[in-house]
This record gives C-alpha cells, sequence and structure tokens, in this order.
C-alpha cells in the first residue's frame, strides 16, 4: 500500500477499512455461513478438487485465528502503512547501491524504520483481542478457552466474585504494562528527538 501510486493507495486504504462499515456481529456470523460444513469455503475447496468431504471448520481454533485475523488485520495494517508512507525510499536505494540484498535491506532499513509502527499496531490488536469474548464464543464454540469467556463464566455461570475479580486483575495489569511500557518507549524518542 505505501508504494502503490498515489491515486490507488485511496482505494486500497477505503479496502481495508471497509469491513468496519458492517456491524461487528454481522461479519462474525458471516464467517459462520462461510465455515460451516456446507458453507462457502468447503464448497469452494471441493469445486477446486483440494478435499473431496467437507472439512469442520467451525467449533475449532483454526475458525477462530481466521475469525480474529479478520476483524483485527485493519489495526495492524493502517499503523503499519501510516509508519512505511513516511519512509525515504531513497534509503532503500542506498542500501541497494552499497550492496545489500533485497531482504537485507528490508531487515535492516525498512524495519527499524517502521517499529513505531509495528509496537502501535501490535497494542491495537493485543488489548482487544485479549478480552475477546464474541468471536472465540460464536466461532469456537465451548471447547475454546479464552480469558473473556473465562470471565464471563467466573462472573455468570459459576458466580464466582472472588475468582473472577482476581482474573480480571490480572487482564487489567496484562494491558497496562505494555501500554505503560510503550508510553515509556514514545517519551524517550520524543527526548532524543529533541
Amino acid at each position: 500500500m505505501a508504494r502503490a501510486p498515489r491515486r490507488v493507495q485511496s482505494l486500497l486504504v477505503m479496502l481495508v477499512i471497509l469491513p468496519f462499515w458492517t456491524s461487528f456481529l454481522i461479519r462474525v456470523y458471516a464467517w459462520i455461513n462461510i465455515l460451516q460444513t456446507d458453507g462457502l469455503l468447503n464448497r469452494a475447496l471441493q469445486a477446486l478438487g483440494l478435499i473431496d468431504a467437507p472439512v469442520a471448520w467451525l467449533a475449532s481454533d483454526t475458525a477462530i485465528y481466521i475469525g480474529v485475523v479478520y476483524s483485527y488485520l485493519p489495526f495492524m495494517v493502517l499503523p503499519l502503512y501510516a509508519s512505511l508512507e513516511k519512509m525515504d525510499l531513497s534509503l532503500l536505494e542506498a542500501a541497494a547501491d552499497l550492496g545489500a540484498p533485497r531482504w537485507k535491506a528490508f531487515w535492516l532499513v525498512t524495519v527499524p524504520l517502521s517499529r513505531p509502527g509495528i509496537a502501535a499496531g501490535a497494542l491495537l490488536c493485543f488489548i482487544p483481542i485479549v478480552g475477546e469474548f464474541v468471536i472465540p464464543d460464536l466461532l469456537g464454540g465451548s471447547d475454546s478457552l479464552m480469558i473473556g469467556q473465562t470471565l464471563w463464566t467466573e462472573f455468570f455461570s459459576n458466580k464466582d466474585w472472588p475468582v473472577a475479580s482476581a482474573i480480571a486483575v490480572v487482564l487489567l495489569c496484562l494491558l497496562v504494562v505494555p501500554i505503560a511500557v510503550y508510553q515509556h518507549m514514545q517519551m524517550n524518542a520524543v527526548e532524543r528527538g529533541s
């Protein structure tokens, strides 16, 4: 996206944002229809001859992974795009002129310059995914265990408020620590820059 022509970049950004124009629940229910035994994915794989019999995608960890990646990928793509768009492409040309192969230029130039976007995207994804309840409940079934479901079970099914409160405090600490580290890194970067 960052290297696409300017007239195409806005279209690509719109395509990344487009899923947000529909409700989160509608998107998850769409994945239920796609992943069910007689769903679109199994029919497409059978039509291509990749599978003989329908695969049970729904109520599996794979379904949860698909739902989480689909739902939160824009939160990673947009900060990365913002940091890569500002990158000076002459740095990659200089690395190539100095004999660095493309993969080495990527690891030594692009990745370090995109670190702020990587960190922001990781936090934007990590925070909601840790407490995710809807996707594992609807796509994963009862066998999958995530902290959001555990909190729900402890609060509303087991009525074990002390355990649920302890889990909630652990979750809060799990979310506050990366935010504090990121804020500390940003403050250090600002101080070095001035």
